[in-house]
């Protein structure tokens, strides 16, 4: 797959990641894909939340150790 945006959330805590999610995806384009990898357990229900309410598709959520990895695709 290929990803065409990567945010590195690592280390931040709530609202952070969630917010630097919502302002990513709002400049990015339609069928384009982003990354989130988070240290946060917060954002597997926070972001899966915003993509839901805002049309995106969540194409894949990991918990990979201490990370939270989230691969959406823009609307």
């Amino acid at each position: 797959m290929n990803i065409d945006k990567e945010i590195n959330a690592r280390g931040l805590n709530c609202p952070l990641p969630l917010m630097k999610t919502k302002k990513t995806l709002k400049e990015m384009g339609s069928g384009q894909v982003l990354r989130v990898i988070a240290t946060d357990s917060g954002s597997m229900p926070d972001i899966l939340e915003l993509v839901t309410e805002t049309g995106h598709t969540m194409l894949d959520q990991q918990h990979v150790g201490n990370e939270y990895i989230h691969t959406i695709r823009c609307k």
